[in-house]
């Protein structure tokens, strides 16, 4: 697939903005948090039924798992036993705590790219979902925060010791919650 590649800068640019926002928070010396996975798993295939749009699947430890594949795949039928299929996960999550923006907020983004007709099938999803909270009330002694969220409901949560710069929160200010999921999918030809 031709443009695979975009799936590798989707990452960079996410990366990029979380990375920006934290610095942000740097500066104004507030706590914030980026937790990421990779996972990539590689298989062949054992067996492909085209009628019934199935798929059989070996990984290299010789686990076997078969698969029905949606409509929405386009040229299943270029598939050949013996090809590797490649998946590529990755998420994020970032927390973060900044000034004030606007108003609590809540909403998300997704891209989707499958392949061009007459390319191997393959494509990729991404899925961004971001939320703000304001901070409604701070107790440093009990180490507690109350978020009122978009919807104008409030919460309130104990923050873990292993939070540095906590006493650097203040009324006011926004917990910025964004969570990013991108799967890509390619089939090489042997």
């Amino acid at each position: 697939m031709r443009r695979l590649w975009a799936l590798p800068l989707v990452i960079l640019l996410v990366a990029t903005t979380t990375s920006l926002a934290l610095a942000k928070g740097k500066t104004g010396a507030k706590p914030g948090v980026v937790i990421t996975e990779s996972v990539v798993v590689t298989a062949s295939v054992a067996a492909i039924d085209y009628e019934k749009r199935t798929v059989t699947l070996k990984d290299p430890a010789g686990n076997v798992v078969t698969t029905k594949v949606d409509d929405t795949v386009k040229n299943f039928n270029q598939v050949k036993q013996g090809d590797e299929i490649v998946a590529k996960y990755f998420d994020s999550i970032a927390v973060y705590v900044e000034k004030k923006q606007g108003k609590p907020s809540a909403g998300g983004m997704e891209m989707v790219e499958v392949a061009a007709p007459g390319e191997m099938p393959g494509g990729f999803v991404v899925n961004t979902a971001e939320i703000t909270a304001s901070v409604e009330a701070i107790n440093y002694k009990k180490r507690t925060v109350t978020l009122k969220g978009p919807e104008g409901k409030t919460v309130t949560l104990k923050v873990d010791k292993k939070v540095k710069k906590f006493k650097n929160i203040n009324k006011g200010d926004e917990v910025v919650v964004r969570h990013t999921e991108a799967v890509a999918i390619s089939v090489a030809s042997r």
